[in-house]
């Protein structure tokens, strides 16, 4: 399959991706993708999808720099789904393991996890490294980056995302699940990391703030 005109998009214009090991074939992911999402992936060589609650296109990795590297897609029969063969940059689940897939149905229904994470747990210290990542993102723009775009569309667009966020995790709060919510605020937290980078503000200086507070 080389054209995204050869895939059958569904009602909302998505199509289901599976991403799957090159070497291995072992199933890391599955996520959704649009035609722009598709055909970007097939210009770049690396892995793009739509986010459903975000509702935007973003690349794997591109802020925790597990990549994506696309090299090759497939299609079904019925050109309603597809399957990236890929070289995965470190862990592909959010949760830290390499596959989204590690949790095993036990006969009795429960789930049990099946090894550990790639890396432990991230803590505080991920907001400092996140930051120097934009900072850098900022000084030079990669092209396609979701960030640079972010950075190109000026104050009044990312002050607009850090509200949405906000009001992403306000809804996630009352009405969805603690990982839904986990997943909103790292939403906010990310997009309110870009705003500071694009105003020349450290988290650093953030984190003296609520040391001052704290005394």
């Amino acid at each position: 399959m080389n054209d995204a005109d050869n895939v059958t998009y569904d009602a909302s214009g998505l199509v289901t991706a599976v991403a799957q090991d090159a070497r291995t074939g072992e199933v890391l992911m599955v996520a959704h993708m649009t035609r722009a999402a598709l055909e970007r992936t097939l210009a770049t060589g690396q892995a793009w999808y739509w986010s459903r609650s975000r509702r935007e296109l973003w690349r794997k990795g591109e802020t925790s720099g597990h990549t994506q590297r696309v090299v090759e897609v497939r299609g079904d029969c019925d050109g309603d789904a597809i399957v990236l063969k890929v070289e995965q940059a470190g862990a592909a689940c959010h949760t830290g393991h390499r596959s989204c897939f590690f949790r095993r149905v036990a006969p009795d229904g429960r789930l049990v996890d099946e090894g550990g994470p790639e890396a432990p747990a991230a803590g505080p210290e991920i907001l400092t490294e996140l930051a120097a990542v934009l900072a850098e993102r900022r000084r030079t723009p990669a092209a396609g980056s979701y960030t640079a775009g972010l950075f190109a569309d000026g104050l009044a667009r990312l002050n607009e995302k850090v509200m949405e966020e906000a009001a992403e995790v306000a809804r996630a709060a009352r009405k969805e699940t603690p990982a839904r919510l986990v997943e909103e605020a790292a939403d906010l937290w990310f997009h309110s990391l870009v705003l500071l980078a694009y105003q020349g503000v450290s988290p650093s200086e953030v984190f003296a703030e609520l040391a001052r507070r704290r005394r």
